[in-house]
């Protein structure tokens, strides 16, 4: 690589004029929680959801946390398509074996 593709220790700052765009928050109505039947708590933090995103119906094993008074779902989670989830119930007997 030649020197003049290089850029110096003091040109990899950023400087004020250069700043990274900030992140936006999604809005609030982007979540459409008419779309969402509660199945189950699992626990305090932790519920199955049968739910709708991006067009697809989805099972979602997810924690919930508290923020303002609104609950919000965590990024500790899963969501499994129709099919993952017939493939999970179709080994339920299998995980339940591998617990004795």
């Amino acid at each position: 690589m030649s020197k003049r593709w290089r850029k110096k220790k003091e040109d990899v700052g950023v400087s004020e004029g250069d700043e990274p765009p900030k992140k936006s928050l999604k809005a609030e109505n982007d979540s459409d929680d008419s779309n969402q039947i509660v199945v189950c708590d699992l626990s305090k933090n932790r519920k199955v959801l049968v739910r709708t995103w991006m067009g697809k119906v989805v099972v979602d094993i997810r924690e919930y946390y508290y923020k303002d008074g609104k609950e919000c779902p965590g990024k500790k989670g899963i969501s499994l398509t129709m099919d993952q989830w017939k493939v999970l119930k179709d080994h339920v007997d299998d995980i339940d074996e591998a617990f004795v």
